[in-house]
């Protein structure tokens, strides 16, 4: 959601987050924030956590946004050592996993790291 704020100018933080690159690089992020969004809010649905339905505008048209298989790699690794000092019961769900599911906003194409990442590790 601070994404989101981010998006709509209504935060003064976080604005130059690399991970907003994705979004602002669309045609129209708002767009791309909401889908991304309302995909989110159905997943929590189904898993029955609470996500308010009424901050999303469900008026957007779907986006595809490329990511590169380097860059999901790193995000998965980055995942990892965050779980290795907050949920070690977590992190050893996560290692069996072979086939990770993309969050469907995304299509995967080859490529390395994208290049506004900041990298804190070396894969």
């Amino acid at each position: 959601m601070l994404a989101k704020h981010v998006l709509e100018n209504k935060t003064k933080g976080y604005k130059n987050h690399p991970q907003l690159t994705r979004f602002k690089n669309l045609q129209e992020p708002l767009h791309g924030i909401n889908h991304y969004l309302s995909i989110v809010y159905h997943e929590a649905s189904k898993r029955n956590y609470q996500f308010d339905r009424e901050k999303i505008d469900w008026n957007f048209k779907p986006v595809k946004i490329k990511v590169t298989r380097g860059q999901i790699e790193y995000e998965i690794e980055h995942l990892k050592r965050k779980l290795e000092k907050r949920d070690p019961l977590k992190l050893n769900e996560l290692v069996l996993v072979k086939n990770y599911r993309i969050h469907p906003l995304f299509k995967v194409v080859e490529g390395e790291i994208e290049d506004w990442e900041i990298v804190a590790f070396e894969k």
